[in-house]
Protein backbone atom coordinates (compact mmCIF):
# COMPACT_ATOMS: atom_id res chain seq x y z
CA UNK A 1 0.00 0.00 0.00
CA UNK A 2 2.48 2.90 0.73
CA UNK A 3 4.36 2.00 -2.18
CA UNK A 4 1.24 3.22 -4.30
CA UNK A 5 0.83 6.33 -2.12
CA UNK A 6 4.95 6.91 -2.40
CA UNK A 7 4.70 6.37 -6.04
CA UNK A 8 1.38 8.51 -5.85
CA UNK A 9 2.68 11.40 -3.90
CA UNK A 10 6.20 11.59 -6.01
CA UNK A 11 4.16 12.33 -8.96
CA UNK A 12 2.57 15.09 -7.19
CA UNK A 13 5.42 16.31 -6.09
CA UNK A 14 7.56 16.15 -9.61
CA UNK A 15 4.10 17.72 -11.57
CA UNK A 16 4.74 20.75 -8.73
CA UNK A 17 2.28 20.31 -5.79
CA UNK A 18 5.77 20.45 -3.08
CA UNK A 19 3.09 20.25 -0.56
CA UNK A 20 2.50 16.15 -1.46
CA UNK A 21 6.16 15.40 0.10
CA UNK A 22 3.81 15.54 3.49
CA UNK A 23 2.83 12.22 2.80
CA UNK A 24 6.11 10.68 2.21
CA UNK A 25 7.25 12.34 5.81
CA UNK A 26 4.62 11.31 7.58
CA UNK A 27 5.21 7.50 6.08
CA UNK A 28 8.74 6.83 6.58
CA UNK A 29 9.56 9.23 9.25
CA UNK A 30 9.62 7.02 12.40
CA UNK A 31 11.33 4.41 10.26
CA UNK A 32 14.15 6.81 9.08
CA UNK A 33 14.41 8.84 12.64
CA UNK A 34 14.49 4.99 14.31
CA UNK A 35 17.63 4.31 11.56
CA UNK A 36 19.28 6.93 12.47
CA UNK A 37 19.03 6.67 16.02
CA UNK A 38 20.70 3.08 15.62
CA UNK A 39 23.66 4.90 14.06
CA UNK A 40 24.32 7.45 16.51
CA UNK A 41 22.30 6.71 20.04
CA UNK A 42 20.81 10.18 20.47
CA UNK A 43 17.26 10.58 19.38
CA UNK A 44 17.73 14.74 19.05
CA UNK A 45 20.45 14.15 16.31
CA UNK A 46 18.66 11.14 14.72
CA UNK A 47 15.83 13.62 14.11
CA UNK A 48 18.46 16.00 12.47
CA UNK A 49 19.69 13.09 10.41
CA UNK A 50 16.93 12.06 9.53
CA UNK A 51 15.52 15.67 8.46
CA UNK A 52 18.56 15.81 6.48
CA UNK A 53 18.03 13.13 4.93
CA UNK A 54 14.49 14.19 3.81
CA UNK A 55 16.08 17.06 2.54
CA UNK A 56 18.54 15.12 0.28
CA UNK A 57 15.43 12.67 -0.94
CA UNK A 58 13.46 15.95 -1.63
CA UNK A 59 16.11 17.64 -3.94
CA UNK A 60 17.10 14.55 -5.61
CA UNK A 61 13.97 12.98 -6.57
CA UNK A 62 14.51 12.55 -10.10
CA UNK A 63 17.31 10.49 -9.71
CA UNK A 64 15.09 7.91 -8.25
CA UNK A 65 15.14 5.34 -11.22
CA UNK A 66 12.00 3.43 -10.16
CA UNK A 67 13.39 0.23 -10.48
CA UNK A 68 13.56 -0.40 -6.73
CA UNK A 69 10.95 0.39 -4.02
CA UNK A 70 11.02 4.07 -3.45
CA UNK A 71 12.27 3.10 0.47
CA UNK A 72 14.03 1.49 -0.47
CA UNK A 73 16.00 4.20 -2.04
CA UNK A 74 14.81 6.28 0.70
CA UNK A 75 17.00 4.23 3.26
CA UNK A 76 20.16 3.73 0.77
CA UNK A 77 20.12 7.51 0.83
CA UNK A 78 19.50 8.15 4.27
CA UNK A 79 21.93 5.29 5.13
CA UNK A 80 24.72 6.71 3.37
CA UNK A 81 24.25 10.24 4.80
CA UNK A 82 24.13 8.51 8.22
CA UNK A 83 27.03 6.59 7.83
CA UNK A 84 29.28 10.16 6.49
CA UNK A 85 27.50 11.94 9.40
CA UNK A 86 29.02 9.12 11.77
CA UNK A 87 32.05 9.65 10.22
CA UNK A 88 32.30 13.00 10.80
CA UNK A 89 30.95 13.43 14.19
CA UNK A 90 30.78 9.37 15.64
CA UNK A 91 29.25 8.40 18.36
CA UNK A 92 30.50 7.89 21.83
CA UNK A 93 30.37 4.19 21.92
CA UNK A 94 31.98 1.28 24.42
CA UNK A 95 34.37 -1.04 23.50
CA UNK A 96 33.43 -4.60 23.48
CA UNK A 97 36.22 -5.36 25.63
CA UNK A 98 34.55 -2.72 28.30
CA UNK A 99 31.43 -4.00 28.57
CA UNK A 100 30.76 -5.10 32.06
CA UNK A 101 29.28 -8.24 32.83
CA UNK A 102 25.84 -7.31 34.29
CA UNK A 103 23.74 -9.88 36.68
CA UNK A 104 22.15 -10.09 39.03
CA UNK A 105 23.61 -10.62 42.71
CA UNK A 106 20.25 -12.80 43.47
CA UNK A 107 19.79 -14.87 40.70
CA UNK A 108 23.14 -16.08 39.25
CA UNK A 109 21.35 -19.27 38.55
CA UNK A 110 18.48 -16.89 36.43
CA UNK A 111 21.21 -15.08 34.14
CA UNK A 112 20.14 -11.73 33.40
CA UNK A 113 17.09 -9.81 32.84
CA UNK A 114 15.77 -9.34 30.05
CA UNK A 115 16.30 -5.87 29.47
CA UNK A 116 19.62 -6.33 31.08
CA UNK A 117 20.62 -8.53 28.17
CA UNK A 118 19.13 -6.40 25.92
CA UNK A 119 21.28 -3.48 26.93
CA UNK A 120 24.00 -5.49 26.43
CA UNK A 121 23.39 -6.66 23.20
CA UNK A 122 22.78 -3.38 22.15
CA UNK A 123 25.97 -2.05 23.33
CA UNK A 124 27.63 -4.65 21.78
CA UNK A 125 26.08 -4.22 18.70
CA UNK A 126 27.08 -0.48 18.77
CA UNK A 127 30.80 -1.53 19.68
CA UNK A 128 30.94 -3.82 16.81
CA UNK A 129 33.83 -1.98 13.87
CA UNK A 130 31.43 0.65 11.34
CA UNK A 131 31.32 -2.08 8.68
CA UNK A 132 29.75 -5.16 10.41
CA UNK A 133 28.14 -2.59 12.34
CA UNK A 134 26.07 -0.94 9.68
CA UNK A 135 25.20 -4.46 7.84
CA UNK A 136 24.17 -5.66 11.28
CA UNK A 137 21.61 -2.54 12.18
CA UNK A 138 19.94 -3.00 8.65
CA UNK A 139 19.63 -6.94 8.75
CA UNK A 140 18.37 -7.41 12.07
CA UNK A 141 17.18 -3.85 13.55
CA UNK A 142 15.47 -2.75 10.21
CA UNK A 143 14.36 -6.25 8.98
CA UNK A 144 16.19 -5.36 5.62
CA UNK A 145 17.11 -8.34 3.44
CA UNK A 146 20.16 -8.86 2.30
CA UNK A 147 19.34 -7.28 -1.27
CA UNK A 148 17.66 -4.37 0.44
CA UNK A 149 20.63 -4.29 2.76
CA UNK A 150 23.49 -4.45 0.16
CA UNK A 151 21.57 -1.59 -2.25
CA UNK A 152 21.49 0.97 1.17
CA UNK A 153 25.36 0.62 2.13
CA UNK A 154 25.96 0.21 -1.83
CA UNK A 155 27.61 -3.71 -1.39
CA UNK A 156 27.37 -6.25 -3.57
CA UNK A 157 24.94 -9.04 -1.74
CA UNK A 158 28.32 -11.28 -1.33
CA UNK A 159 29.49 -8.30 0.66
CA UNK A 160 26.64 -7.95 3.18
CA UNK A 161 26.58 -11.73 4.02
CA UNK A 162 29.87 -11.66 4.33
CA UNK A 163 29.50 -8.50 7.18
CA UNK A 164 26.87 -10.72 8.88
CA UNK A 165 28.70 -13.44 9.34
CA UNK A 166 31.78 -11.98 10.84
CA UNK A 167 29.50 -9.29 12.97
CA UNK A 168 27.71 -12.11 14.54
CA UNK A 169 31.58 -13.80 15.05
CA UNK A 170 32.07 -10.85 16.70
CA UNK A 171 29.51 -10.70 18.76
CA UNK A 172 29.24 -14.37 19.69
CA UNK A 173 32.42 -14.46 21.42
CA UNK A 174 31.87 -11.36 23.21
CA UNK A 175 28.60 -11.86 24.19
CA UNK A 176 29.50 -15.55 25.04
CA UNK A 177 32.01 -14.36 27.49
CA UNK A 178 29.86 -11.23 28.81
CA UNK A 179 26.83 -12.52 28.90
CA UNK A 180 28.29 -16.41 30.09
CA UNK A 181 25.22 -17.73 27.98
CA UNK A 182 26.15 -21.36 26.21
CA UNK A 183 23.02 -20.82 23.54
CA UNK A 184 25.23 -17.92 22.51
CA UNK A 185 28.10 -20.34 21.52
CA UNK A 186 25.86 -22.52 19.07
CA UNK A 187 23.67 -19.42 17.65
Amino acid sequence: MSAAEDQADIERVQAGDISAFEGIVRRWQGPLVNLAYRFCRDRGRAEEMAQEAFLRAYRSLGKWRKKAAFSTWLFALATNLYCSEIRRIPPNTVSLDNIAEIRESGAADEGLLEKDRDRVVRQAVLALPRKYREATILFYFHDMDISAAAESLGLPEGTVKARLSRGRDILRRKLTKTLGTPELEQA
